[in-house]
């Protein structure tokens, strides 16, 4: 970002709240409290586990919905349609998350867990659920384009009712078979996957785009952005931590008493979520694609829907099952990396010289 004549430059940090420049420091004290209520709370996690929508806490269900709406409500609808004509973007999205993105994620937990078959099914269920939720905020933190961000996870959605079945037959069954390895049977409905997208992301795509809608209806888009929108940001933010929180109470009697296990379940996750996101992002670059877009491509490549991966693996497995603990060491990894992967894609801003200055000076106004 440059400055006026005259005038010295002022870094986009300097303009952020308190809590937006602090973020990953936030984020880590949800990770450590989650932890630590889940371990000194007896019974906490069955409770929490006990009270679900869709197969999912609904503390859980309430964050994440507090946390997309605001998100959401800034998305211009109406220019939708430009993202939807870039097949520079959609091709490239539906090849990384249903076909580069599966497979990566069957061949490291192969690699990494050969030995280990519930913690393998596990992580190859997360690899099949594409993210349709926190990768909105990801993607706004990291000045993405929102309008690219709610086309693709819409995409996403689409894709995960048709296909998530399908492809865990192939991975769990089919595929293991051909290749002479241990074969693991998947037992969940369309309806099920379906009834999970529609309260992940129906519920707070309808109400962002009501809100925007009659907002600017009622007083102006001028008043709606400079407003109303300010006002609702900040919950997007509260939502995460407040997930965050939820999810590792969840397990975190489990997640501290097997540490070991853990940290096998996360290096191929470690792997996977580089791989994965560096590979779009330098892929979107060499495309021709813009800074926004490319970041927004690689967000939503390198994320998982692991609510819906939680939802499964309890639902199939059991919630005391080595797949489900699989499943909550997923955001446990995914949340600290991805966190970081906003500053790595915030660095590389100066390879994307035509959208470098409108991104530094949005970045001021993002959740």
């Amino acid at each position: 970002m440059t400055a006026a004549p005259g005038t010295a430059p002022h870094p986009v940090a300097a303009r952020l709240s308190f809590l937006d420049r602090y973020l990953a420091v936030w984020i880590l004290a949800a990770m450590a409290a989650g932890l630590g209520l889940g371990r000194v709370v007896p019974g906490l996690g069955g409770a929490l586990a006990r009270v679900t929508v869709a197969g999912v806490s609904l503390p859980i269900a309430l964050g994440l919905l507090v946390m997309m709406y605001p998100v959401l409500a800034k998305v211009r609808y109406d220019r939708l349609d430009t993202v939807t004509r870039d097949r520079r973007l959609l091709i490239p999205s539906l090849v990384l998350n249903w076909i580069l993105g599966p497979a990566l994620m069957f061949a490291l937990a192969w690699i990494f867990l050969p030995d280990l078959p519930e913690y393998r099914t596990g992580l190859i269920i997360v690899g099949l659920a594409r993210c349709i939720a926190m990768v909105i905020v990801w993607n706004d933190l990291a000045c993405g384009d929102r309008e690219a961000a709610a086309v693709l996870v819409a995409l996403n959605s689409v894709f995960q009712v048709l296909a998530f079945s399908l492809l865990g037959w192939f991975y769990l069954s089919a595929l293991p078979g051909w290749l002479g390895l241990e074969r693991t049977a998947l037992d969940v409905s369309v309806v099920e996957i379906a009834r999970s997208v529609l309260i992940f992301l129906g519920i707070p795509l309808a109400a962002g785009f009501l809100t925007r809608r009659l907002g600017e209806k009622a007083r102006g888009r001028a008043w709606y952005e400079t407003k109303l929108l300010p006002k609702a940001g900040p919950f997007a933010l509260y939502g995460l931590l407040f997930t965050i929180v939820v999810l590792f109470a969840l397990q975190g009697d489990a997640i501290t008493s097997q540490p070991l296990d853990v940290l096998r379940i996360a290096l191929p996750l470690l792997v996977y979520f580089a791989v994965m996101w560096a590979g779009s992002m330098a892929f979107g670059r060499a495309a021709g694609l813009d800074y926004p877009r490319a970041t927004t491509l690689a967000f939503t490549a390198a994320g998982n829907n692991f609510e819906l991966a939680i939802a499964v693996a309890i639902a199939t497995f059991g919630a005391a099952s080595g797949q489900a603990l699989a499943g909550v060491v997923g955001p446990l990894i995914e949340v600290p990396v991805l966190i970081g992967l906003v500053h790595v894609a915030l660095a590389t801003r100066r390879f994307f010289p035509s959208a470098a200055a409108p991104a530094a000076q949005e970045g001021a106004s993002r959740v």
